[in-house]
């Protein structure tokens, strides 16, 4: 296989959230990403086992798997309405605004490659917005997974979608 092999683009990574607020199943993809962190590891906790029988070699039991995903993204707009695009709106005016249980939301991510997507019970924690005098405003969050991952296949149509589409 590693003959065979190339790395993928990052750039080719689609991330969108669920609008818990529509009809019907609606996700929107997250527009204008420039850079995105997986930490598989965040929120990780284990038990230290190390005892006279481990000959002074550490030993530990993994107790909690944990994950985040930190999206940082320039902020984008519909150039006819002016709307904040509509991915991002949600994060930032629906789901940043919710607390105790109804703080979660599904999240879904996969690289265009892919005919899985990986889908999250996540929480979201809004990031920084801002910019200087001859820069593009930046957008962020981070997404926090909360319990067990599960997956779910690419239906018909989702590799053709664009920002704020249904699928």
């Amino acid at each position: 296989m590693a003959a065979n092999s190339r790395p993928i683009d990052a750039r080719g990574w689609l991330f969108e959230v669920q609008d818990l607020s529509a009809q019907t199943e609606t996700w929107l993809r997250i527009a204008g990403v420039k850079s995105f962190t997986h930490n598989p590891s965040e929120g990780e906790e284990t038990a230290e086992t190390t005892s006279f029988e481990s000959e002074g070699y550490a030993e530990q039991d993994v107790m909690q798997r944990g994950a985040t995903l930190e999206l940082e993204a320039w902020f984008r707009i519909d150039k006819t309405t002016k709307k904040q695009d509509s991915g991002q709106a949600y994060v930032d005016n629906v789901w940043s605004y919710r607390l105790g249980m109804d703080s979660h939301n599904p999240v879904r991510w996969r690289h265009q490659s892919q005919d899985t997507w990986v889908v999250w019970d996540a929480t979201v924690t809004p990031g920084e917005q801002g910019g200087e005098n001859n820069d593009k405003t930046s957008w962020s969050c981070t997404v926090t997974r909360s319990g067990k991952p599960t997956t779910a296949p690419v239906t018909g149509g989702q590799t053709a979608l664009k920002s704020g589409g249904a699928a």
